[in-house]
């Protein structure tokens, strides 16, 4: 993607990316950030509380994914996420194998869908951290059993939130009223932009170890 927008940190800590997809580390090269990487483990993505909604689960898991690197720094500017789709009242994050990418994508087939990612930026020198979740709203046409069968078939969907990966340029897949590309990626690059720019009336005060993010608490 180009002309991403490239915000300047908030802190002279360095940046770090809580997350070991590819995808988010290559928006934030391309908008011009520096940064290093260090994955949470699967523990942060586990759990789904009763009666979560999907912007509130992957809110919790952002900030988990952030509050378990915070634990092992001394200084760092956290960026953590987590995406995934919704349909129908169904969270849909990745498929598990080939068949549960089938059904993944025969429900999204002809519908309209959302995708939401959760976003933490946490100050481990400031002990503050802000937590949101980004809606991108997007629309799948039908899918034939061929196009079906050619997109199993080429394992795109491995890894991915909905079994869809939006950078693969699918033109059967388009976001709809204005959503943000990155969001659906897997980092919505231009809130990130805003809350970095905006962290010191935005970000609130947080005790390392919780559960759930500030608000949630």
């Amino acid at each position: 993607m180009k002309n991403l927008p490239r915000a300047v940190l908030p802190t002279d800590e360095p940046m770090i990316l809580a997350s070991g997809s590819p995808r988010r580390a290559e928006l934030l090269t391309a908008a011009g950030y520096e940064f290093t990487v260090q994955v949470a483990s699967d523990e942060a993505e586990c759990g789904m509380c009763s009666r979560e909604t999907a912007p509130e689960m992957v809110a919790r898991y952002a900030y988990r994914k952030a509050a378990e690197i915070v634990m092992k720094s001394d200084q760092g500017l956290i960026v953590a996420a987590d995406t995934v789709a919704s349909c129908m009242g169904q969270i849909l994050g990745k498929p598990r194998d080939v068949a549960h990418a089938e059904s993944i994508l025969r429900l999204l087939s002809g519908r309209k869908h959302d995708v939401y990612t959760g976003i933490c930026v946490w100050s481990v020198k400031q002990s503050k951290c802000v937590v949101e979740a980004v809606r991108t709203e997007l629309v799948m046409e039908t899918l034939s059993e061929e196009m079906l069968a050619e997109h199993l078939d080429s394992m795109r969907w491995e890894g991915k939130a909905g079994a869809f990966g939006f950078q693969d340029g699918n033109d059967w897949l388009r976001i709809i009223n204005g959503g943000s590309e990155s969001n659906v990626v897997g980092l919505p690059m231009e809130r990130l932009a805003e809350l970095l720019e905006n962290f010191d009336s935005l970000a609130e005060n947080v005790i390392t170890g919780v559960s759930g993010p500030p608000g949630a608490i």
